[in-house]
């Protein structure tokens, strides 16, 4: 288990590349606009099923 050791850790940790601000911004935005695309999808389907139910009488 040489590689669970202080140094390997603090090797790897300098292998990281961590995501510059740019990216993050952008990368959140595309999370937050695909979430809220498929929120609206998903309510849509409920009122399209809720219209449908109530039309035959459930």
């Amino acid at each position: 288990m040489k590689w669970f050791s202080i140094n390997g850790i603090l090797t790897e940790m300098k292998r990281i590349r961590w995501p510059k601000g740019k990216d993050l911004a952008k990368d959140s935005a595309t999370v937050i606009a695909f979430t809220a695309v498929l929120g609206l999808f998903f309510f849509l389907c409920q009122v399209a099923s809720s219209g449908f139910l109530k039309l035959i009488g459930m």
